[in-house]
């Protein structure tokens, strides 16, 4: 199930309309119908958002399954990716997330292989939402755009910071960057 069909379902279980969602999400509504109806990716901060709207963790919209103990996720074996945008209201998408505990249930942390596709670093929007995030670069080159600093980040490099400072990430170049991200929500 695709994360804008499970948002739906979490949005319909609650009983809530668009609108009501839209406003306390601050999202424009029909950008949240295009986000459900699956035309349109959903943001990391998007996701964010709605998941305290709602009163669940981030991964209820990546989750596939749910597991106790410990969640060993061999390469290769990460599932498909789930693709997003930066902000939400690009017509295309330049993040791929691959969930590295999707079996996972209760946890605190979510850990993540992202697939950054080069962009527009200058026009893409910033995002911002609660909690904090590590990112590790695997593969390619980052821009890291925190608050007015802005960061090359290259292969080996790593940045943490706190995520309610307004945020956003473009592969440099003309490649593919390939970064481990672990999102901490305070529940």
């Amino acid at each position: 199930m695709k994360p804008g069909e499970k948002i739906k379902l979490q949005r319909e279980d609650k009983k809530l309309g668009l609108q009501e969602v839209a406003q306390r999400t601050q999202l424009d509504e029909q950008q949240l119908a295009r986000i459900e109806a699956g035309e349109v990716a959903p943001s990391l901060g998007t996701l964010i958002k709605l998941a305290r709207v709602f009163g669940v963790r981030l991964g209820t919209f990546l989750d596939d399954q749910q597991e106790q103990g410990a969640v060993i996720t061999r390469k290769g074996e990460n599932g498909s990716s789930d693709n997003m945008n930066a902000a939400g209201s690009q017509p295309h998408e330049n993040l791929a997330f691959s969930s590295l505990a999707r079996q996972k249930s209760d946890r605190h942390m979510d850990p993540f292989l992202i697939e950054v596709k080069p962009g527009d670093a200058v026009n893409s929007v910033s995002s911002s939402h609660e909690g904090e995030e590590f990112l590790y670069v695997l593969k390619g080159a980052l821009e890291v755009t925190y608050g007015k600093e802005k960061y090359e980040l290259k292969e080996g490099d790593t940045i943490y910071y706190d995520s309610i400072v307004d945020h956003k990430i473009c592969a440099t170049g003309n490649e593919n960057a390939l970064v481990l991200a672990v999102v901490y929500l305070p529940l």
